[in-house]
């Protein structure tokens, strides 16, 4: 399933996260790659453990707790700690498939890679080129969207930035291991989700069909999560 979810940070987000990262250090964005991804990339970073990441990363985590979306959409169980890349003069991404486990360089945290999620933080009018483009079930999809929209996708899927010939494309992103890992499971507890909160805002939360779909939600989750 892939998800657009607008207006994970409004503008002053945007602008205080912007403010934290434009002004730090970066570095080569092959810092975090694996042997694959090496191979395809060339971008800057900015550096996981440095002060900006880490504080414009906690920042970033916050918008997420509050976005009634991500939470239905991802089920999240673990979010590994935002980095942030960007991209110009030519810089690309080339086709690959993110690591099925990230390890945070350092520490014993790791998570299971079962989503992996783009936070644009430059408005599209202001470069061109980098659209991540992302190949799937679903077919091809090519995402460029307002800064602090967000997108949400398999990690599995097979993904791609296009080069950016002019302006600067800057982007948190991140991996999510989700209490259900099954990708199929995901969007019908999510579908459900939608369904159960269109039927509760038309006939109220206690009507008797909202209960019972969210009787029914809350089953398909207890037999399908990992908590």
């Amino acid at each position: 399933m892939l998800i657009a979810i607008p207006d994970v940070l409004d503008a002053d987000g945007v602008a205080k996260i912007r403010a934290l990262i434009d002004a730090a250090e970066w570095i080569d964005g092959n810092a975090t790659s694996g042997h694959q991804s090496a191979l395809a990339k060339k971008n800057e970073q900015l550096p996981e453990d440095s002060a900006a990441a880490r504080e414009a990363g906690s920042l970033v985590l916050d918008a997420l707790s509050a976005s009634p979306l991500f939470v239905a959409a991802a089920l999240p169980h673990k979010v590994y700690p935002p980095l942030f890349n960007r991209y110009a003069g030519g810089d690309a991404f080339g086709a690959h498939v993110d690591s099925a486990i990230r390890i945070r360089r350092g520490s014993d945290f790791r998570i299971r890679s079962d989503l992996s999620a783009t936070l644009f933080l430059a408005d599209p009018e202001s470069y061109d080129g980098g659209e991540l483009v992302i190949e799937d079930s679903f077919g091809e999809q090519r995402v460029k969207l307002p800064a602090g929209h967000m997108v949400l996708y398999p990690a599995s899927s097979v993904h791609r930035v296009e080069p950016v010939s002019r302006g600067v494309r800057v982007a948190s992103f991140f991996w999510v291991q989700s209490m259900v890992r099954d990708d199929g499971a995901r969007r019908i507890l999510f579908e459900l989700d939608q369904a159960v909160q269109d039927v509760a805002g038309r006939l109220g939360v206690n009507d008797g069909v909202a209960v019972r779909l969210t009787g029914a939600y809350h089953n398909l989750l207890r037999r399908w999560a990992e908590a």
